[in-house]
């Protein structure tokens, strides 16, 4: 695999959802080819040396990361998912957004007791939803290996507030700006 500037292939719809807000969309990346490629190249670089039992993805672009970086470490992967799209008993978690709160669930029987999960997502920006996250799988009684995004934007400070409480995290790229 050649050495592509993932960066690039990264388009940024400014006002979305929000006036004032960069909204970095990673789906013109996915659908490249060679970069959704290289992606998940490099992860798989990182983790392959790693003990992992299973790859855990954040709704909704990081089932897409997460499922193919999973399939290529042949590994199992579970689904972090907005509440009330599970059909069996879960376990919830509520998190802040700039306006309310959100919940995210995962399955109860997901991840067995003891493993050692990474979490996935596309972005990380004020790392509410990732902290959520991992209060789930800590509620399995498993343990976070590390947090690996694509994207990292540390001008919003979410990859830091996860190392303050204690987590490893992973970016491939980062974005300055909100």
């Amino acid at each position: 695999m050649t050495n592509i500037d993932l960066k690039n292939l990264i388009r940024t719809v400014d006002n979305y959802p929000h006036e004032g807000i960069q909204f970095r969309d990673v789906t013109t990346l996915l659908k490249d080819k060679d970069g959704f490629a290289e992606t998940i190249d490099l992860f798989v670089k990182r983790y392959s040396i790693f003990e992992i039992d299973i790859v855990a993805g954040i709704e909704a672009r990081g089932f897409i990361v997460g499922a193919a970086l999973a399939q290529a470490l042949g590994l199992g992967f579970v689904p972090i998912r907005k509440a009330g799209k599970l059909p069996a008993e879960v376990y919830s978690q509520d998190y802040a957004l700039e306006y309310g709160t959100d919940v995210i669930e995962i399955h109860r029987d997901a991840i067995p007791a003891g493993s050692r999960v990474l979490i996935v997502d596309d972005l990380i920006a004020t790392g509410g939803t990732a902290e959520a996250a991992a209060k789930l799988i800590e509620r399995a009684k498993a343990s976070v290996v590390e947090f690996a995004f694509v994207i990292d934007l540390p001008e919003l400070g979410g990859a830091e507030k996860l190392r303050k409480s204690g987590y490893c995290v992973n970016s491939l790229i980062e974005f300055s700006g909100k």
